[in-house]
């Protein structure tokens, strides 16, 4: 059936044929110029610009407050370790007592903590050295 004239006889038309006989030349086209065309490819290109750089402050927003909250959860274990150090210590020194006295078990802590601290220094400063000459050479 012939859907523009009804006709149930006569062949039925193209899909084509029936978009260009209804609606003629294709006039949902814009019609602008070449000028026009540019201006607004560059406004696009303005909007498209605004719309990165907020998603990039929004990426550096979320991970500067992801550094910060790092930052401070590291300060707090810091703490809570230099805590537990010195309950340590003082635990030591508690239970070293009876065998050598309190002042010789408080000496003996000074001097082991003393020790270690050293030795530890000693590492660090043979690892600064050792970037030292790998930053060189």
């Amino acid at each position: 059936m012939n859907e523009k004239t009804g006709d149930p006889l006569a062949p039925p038309m193209a899909p084509d044929e029936a978009v260009l006989d209804e609606a003629g030349p294709d006039e949902s086209a814009p019609n602008e110029t070449v000028s026009e065309s540019i201006a607004r490819l560059l406004a696009d290109g303005r909007a498209y610009v605004e719309a990165e750089a907020d998603r990039q402050k929004l990426r550096a927003g979320i991970f500067t407050k992801g550094l910060r909250d790092a930052a401070i959860l590291a300060a707090v274990a810091v703490m809570l370790l230099f805590g537990t150090l010195v309950a340590v210590l003082i635990g030591l020194i508690i239970a070293l007592s009876p065998a050598l006295t309190p002042l010789g078990a408080t000496g003996a802590v000074f001097g082991g903590a003393i020790l270690v601290s050293l030795v530890l220094l000693l590492l660090a400063k043979a690892r600064i050295s050792r970037m030292k000459k790998a930053a060189k050479g």
